[in-house]
């Protein structure tokens, strides 16, 4: 949620941004305030009401502060809520606008994800109730914390440390030293991206198969040198012509294309996630199109350019370590 523009000469009035004629002793009270206001339309936004006790009870303020903050509220957008004498509360007017914050159907839902995965508790959120939901997902076991923080660590230090990992597809010698420079997240899971010393090259780890992580020290090689990383290709992807004009038009519809193509830019390692997910491996016509609904148009080029980052990366480390 952010101040959107219009609100800006509004903050300047009351005191909320930096440069008014408020003391800067009174930044902390100045942003205080301002998230409250962010609260109440917030509430306003997705539950459709509010009352001056959820104001109060939510940051520990009194009812006068609180009553203070409505007013303040009423006077930037007055014509975004209403006062409900039966239901003593503030009711979501029809002409309600944002003024303060960006109304994100993503974020929203992703707190609902997390909420229900027990990754943050309800009371952690601005919500005041939550609509049922169900998380259909494989149970995985949650990260240690402490493991993420070595890994952090390594990142933030450009350094390089010893890890326990078991591997499906590897070496089952559990022990490796890798030097991650990244996280990212596909396909459901998390991922490190790191140069392996055993490999000599940079590889993917799944950060829930690291089981333990140990002392950092200094990386021997600079992550720069991750070519497949470092490099973006276009992914051109169209409706599978095989499905009927109504289903290519709702795929048109949900994936919001131009032209009946979707561009979709990313790194060249992480092409293979998505290229796996959503079968764009796979010859078009091998498949039933219901397994196939979008095609990759430029297939050969993003596998060919993969590979060649891959090889000059593996050139590259190999030159840097002699």
């Amino acid at each position: 949620m952010y101040p959107s523009r219009n609100a800006t000469g509004y903050f300047f009035q009351i005191g909320l941004l930096e440069g008014s004629v408020a003391d800067k002793s009174d930044e902390t009270v100045r942003w205080g305030v301002q998230r409250r206001l962010e609260f109440i339309e917030f509430r306003l936004f997705w539950d459709g009401r509010f009352n001056r006790r959820d104001l109060a009870e939510t940051f520990g303020i009194s009812a006068q502060q609180a009553s203070s903050d409505i007013a303040q509220y009423t006077a930037l957008a007055p014509e975004n809520l209403v006062y409900d004498q039966t239901l003593k509360a503030y009711l979501r007017a029809p002409t309600y606008e944002p003024k303060l914050m960006h109304a994100s159907a993503e974020r929203y839902l992703l707190q609902l994800v997390a909420i229900e995965n027990r990754w943050m508790r309800q009371e952690d959120t601005w919500f005041d109730h939550t609509p049922p939901i169900e998380n259909v997902s494989l149970l995985r076991k949650q990260t240690d914390a402490r493991i993420l923080l070595h890994i952090l660590d390594a990142i933030n230090q450009r350094g390089q440390l010893e890890i326990r990992y078991k591997s499906i597809t590897g070496s089952p010698e559990p022990r490796r030293i890798i030097a991650p420079h990244a996280l990212f997240y596909a396909v459901g899971r998390w991922y490190v991206r790191a140069w392996s010393a055993e490999h000599s090259d940079f590889r993917d780890y799944n950060l829930f198969r690291i089981d333990l992580a140990g002392d950092i020290s200094e990386a021997v090689i600079d992550s720069a040198l991750d070519f497949e990383w470092m490099h973006q290709i276009d992914l051109i992807l169209t409706p599978n012509p095989a499905l009927s004009e109504s289903q290519q038009a709702a795929l048109q519809s949900e994936y919001g294309m131009s032209e009946n193509k979707l561009v979709v830019t990313m790194r060249l390692s992480q092409t293979f996630y998505l290229m796996t997910e959503h079968n764009f491996d796979v010859e078009p016509d091998v498949l039933p199109s219901g397994k196939q609904q979008l095609v990759l148009l430029n297939r050969e080029e993003v596998i060919n350019a993969r590979k060649t980052a891959r090889k000059l990366s593996i050139d590259a480390i190999e030159r840097a370590s002699r």
